[in-house]
Order: structure tokens, then sequence, then C-alpha cells
């Protein structure tokens, strides 16, 4: 990197810039979508970002960059950046010329003034993909606020959103094995990420700077990748330039915390990276190949509906809806399948057995079969096949949203505490962001066969 240091140098410097790049050719910034493959077959697909709670699709549809998922694909030409030349600045006149010449740029305030401006230039050997809440043609991925809903909780959902605008950006090296790396921050409409004097933010050991976005980027890399033997990770903070930090002591607070040397910004298949608001799920192009497909679990529910289960107490055969079916209330079907999630025992639906003690849920109801008391839900399978570890049998359910998959898939998820608000975490259903309750956070199904 070059250091300059006075403000004449800088605005001089800054105008020959702005000359050249009004020259340049535009890189275009735009991913295509998972439902709009590029035409050619031949592109190499990097992997997918799924945003947690959606069950595949949004439930107002899928449009353009607001969808539940987005796959990144290399793009015609390389649009990544990478740090370039330091300036320091002693004027803010000086700051503005440089953030209006087009060139990206990460500007660090010092104070009133000074100011450090992080000058990037073309990266021809990487691909950079933006995710956030503004809907600006600069943002790949358009992400908002997944309400999860905090059973037995009645505390308010933010009226504002905490998701960054310019939240966070992927990078992914345009040769193989085509690695992927997140930072916090992406540019926005100036090429500029710019943090404030009040944001966390600091001189390294080489000189040069680095800092934190408001309400932070984190990530968790899961151990032994995302398979049968996955494990969870330690959630940590990445920095603006991609650095690992242990968690602050809220999510917004100026001290960072403490640099993790022996971890890094490259994302592995089952990464997780949270907004503040929204958590997404990060699989390579190799893992999604391995994991279940939406015809699989298709099968799978057909073989569970081919044995025919029968209710216990109505004798009714049950049977699940299919994958391409809303899990709402307004869809249950006359042959939905009931769970007491508090012993696992499958029903059909009844009416009776509601608890009338004082503090007893809604939903909440006695097993006639075991007098377990508990939530009584419809189930209903998961259908984002990239939240599954495996294609096992549906053999279990979250509790206490109903949402059916396999054992090990359930296990994983319910050892997973996802951030909440500003340093809270809670375990939560990957298919639709209900907090899990119960012992474990989920049961085993029970069925009876059919009698004859």
């Amino acid at each position: 990197m070059v250091l300059e240091g006075s403000t004449e140098a800088v605005t001089a410097q800054a105008l020959d810039l702005h000359g050249s790049r009004a020259r340049a050719t535009q890189l275009q910034l735009t991913a295509e979508g998972p439902d709009h493959p590029p035409a050619n077959k031949d592109v190499t697909k990097y992997g997918e970002v799924i945003v947690l709670g959606y069950n595949g699709s949004l439930g107002s549809g899928e449009r353009g960059r607001r969808r539940s998922r987005l796959a990144l694909y290399k793009r015609p030409r390389a649009n990544g950046v990478k740090p370039d030349v330091v300036h320091i600045t002693s004027t803010p006149l000086a700051s503005k010329v440089l953030s209006k010449v087009g060139q990206h740029s990460v500007s660090y305030t010092l104070s009133r003034s000074q100011s450090i401006i992080v000058e990037y230039s073309h990266d021809c050997n990487t691909d950079m993909f933006q995710i956030g809440r503004s809907t600006e043609t600069l943002i790949d991925f358009v992400v908002t606020d997944t309400s999860p809903n905090p059973v037995g909780n009645s505390e308010p959902q933010p009226l504002q959103s905490t998701i960054s605008r310019f939240a966070c950006r992927i990078t992914c090296d345009r040769s193989p094995p085509y690695t992927a790396r997140v930072y916090a921050a992406g540019f926005d409409s100036s090429n500029n990420i710019f943090l404030g004097e009040r944001a966390a933010k600091w001189r390294t050991n080489d000189g040069l700077m680095d800092g934190l976005t408001t309400n932070g980027v984190l990530v968790m890399h899961p151990a032994h990748g995302f398979s049968e033997d996955s494990a969870p990770g330690t959630w940590r903070e990445i920095s603006v330039c991609g650095k690992v930090y242990a968690l602050r002591e809220t999510r917004s607070a100026q001290q960072r915390g403490k640099l993790v040397e022996n971890e890094s910004n490259v994302l592995q298949d089952g990464s997780l990276i949270d907004l503040c608001g929204a958590t997404l799920l990060w699989r390579t192009s190799r893992g999604l190949d391995l994991a279940p497909t939406l015809k699989q679990l298709e099968a799978l529910r057909q073989e569970v509906n081919a044995a025919r289960p029968q209710c216990p107490v109505g004798l009714s055969t049950l049977a699940f809806p299919s994958l391409a079916e809303r899990d709402t209330a307004g869809s249950v079907g006359k042959q939905q399948p009931w769970v007491y999630a508090g012993c696992g025992h499958v029903h059909g639906y009844h009416g009776w057995g509601c608890r009338k003690e004082p503090g007893a849920g809604p939903d909440e109801r006695e097993c006639p079969l075991c007098r377990r008391v508990g939530p009584y839900v419809p189930l209903w399978m998961g259908s984002e096949a990239a939240s599954y570890l495996d294609a096992g049998p549906p053999s279990h359910a979250f509790c206490p949203c109903g949402h059916v998959c396999s054992a090990k898939t359930v296990r994983y998820w319910s050892r997973i505490p996802l951030p909440h608000g500003t340093h809270a975490f809670h375990a939560a259903c990957p298919f639709c962001a209900t907090w899990l309750t119960g012992d474990k956070g989920y049961v085993k199904l029970i069925y009876q066969g059919p009698l004859d």
C-alpha cells in the first residue's frame, strides 16, 4: 500500500482520478438468481445464500433481488476490489473530493479535522456480491428483517429495521477452489464505506485501519463441515477488512472484541452470517450437490403417507400435504397430522383436551394416550432442502412449530443459538424462525399404523 500524507497531494490525486474513473467501463453489479441461471450452463456457480426462516420461499413471493435465497454465479467480468492507497486528510474538503471520484474507498473519521481514507482498486481475480436492506441496484441480495416467533414471550418486535442498508459483502475467487470470503459493510451508491466518528475503528499493527459496523456482522463456521457429523462452532464478529474478532459485550458496543488470529473470514459449507435481523446460511456448490433435493424430500413425504399412519383416537388416515402447500393455518386439511409436542404422539385434529388452568397457552393440550401436556400443532415437512444435513426419514419435529425433518437435522439446529437483539441468543427452527421450547427443542414422532 502507498501512504499519502498531505491534503494538497490528496486533492490533486483525487481530481486526476476523477477524470480517469469517468472514462472507465462500469462492471456488472447484478447477480442472477437461482430461478434465472445464466444462459451459458457452463458458468461456474460459487454457492447459494439462504435466509433462515422462510422454508423455501417468501410468503409474499420471490421477486427479483428480494427472495429467500440467491445463487452466486461467476460474473462475465470481475468486479472485485482490493485495498490500494491510504490517504490521511486534515480537512473535510479533501474527504469530500475523494468520496466523489467514483473510486471504491473506505472512510474512517477520526475527528472533525482528520480522516483516513483507504482507496480500493480493481481486483481482476475476484467477484464481489453485496447484501443489505437497500433496494439500490448495487445490492445483489435485498434482505429484510426476519420476525421470529418468541413463543411464551411478549417481547415487542422492533419497529425499525436493525439490518444495515449496506450490511456486508461476499467476495469469491474466480479460480478454483473458488474461495468465498465475507466482509462487514458494503459499498454505497458513491462506492464508499463510511465509518463515522462514533463507529468502532482502530489502527492495526501494520499501521492501517479497520473497523466494525454499528450492529456488527457475525459469523459462525460449523465444526466438521455441514454434514451428518456437523457440530456448532463459535460466533465471531467480522470487521470491514475481514478480520475475525470475539464478540463485543453488546452488539453495538464501541469496544471491539479480542482478535482471533487462528480463524479467518473464509466461508465454509454451512457457515452462518448474522446481519442483526436476519441470519443467512452459506452453502457451497459442492455442498448443495451432496444435499437432499426437493425430489428426495417429496419421495420421503410420499413414503410416510404410503404407510397410512392413523389417528389413534379417531382412527382416520393421516397424510402430509405436498411441499408446495404453504404451512399456514388456512391451508390445514382434514388429513393433516397433528402432534402433541410434549410427547410426540401423532393424531388427527380434534377440538377437545384444551387446558383451562391459568397460564396455559392456547395451543396446549393433554395427550389422550400418555396424559402429557404440551403444544398441540399441525405437522409440516420442512421444504428448504439446504437446511437439511442428510436425507434421513422425517422422524422428528421441532417444538413448538411442528416442522418435520430428519433426526440429525433437528439435533444440529436445536444446538445452535442464533443471535437475537443486541446480546441475546435463542435456538430456532431453521424453517420458520420460531424459538424452540421444551427440554430438547424437538420431539421424536410416534405414529400409529393402520389396524387392518
